[in-house]
């Protein structure tokens, strides 16, 4: 099975060649489980409001490559909002 981060390197590297439980796979671990009510479409909930919005369609087994990169854009927009783990400096001087 493959890792997050090698999914997503795939996935920069070549759009249109990712199958769509791959995509599926990455968006989950991001963002959540989908919503798909009886649809083609799995909704993912994004922690802003507006876009980048994350809707994912099987299209022949592969992810459709425009929602592939609208997932990738909402990914960067995540990691940008993440706090970063740094070490702060506790010493007094």
């Amino acid at each position: 099975m493959a890792k997050i981060e090698d999914l997503e390197a795939a996935m920069r590297a070549n759009p249109k060649g990712i199958s769509f439980l791959d995509a599926v796979k990455v968006a989950t671990h991001h963002f959540g489980k989908p919503r798909n009510k009886g649809t083609s479409h799995h909704i993912f909930k994004m922690p802003w409001p507006g876009d980048p919005r994350v809707n994912l369609q099987n299209k022949d087994g592969k992810a459709k490559d425009y929602q592939v990169r609208q997932l990738l854009e909402a990914i960067d927009k995540l990691k940008l909002k993440e706090p970063k783990d740094e070490d702060e400096d506790d010493s007094v001087g």
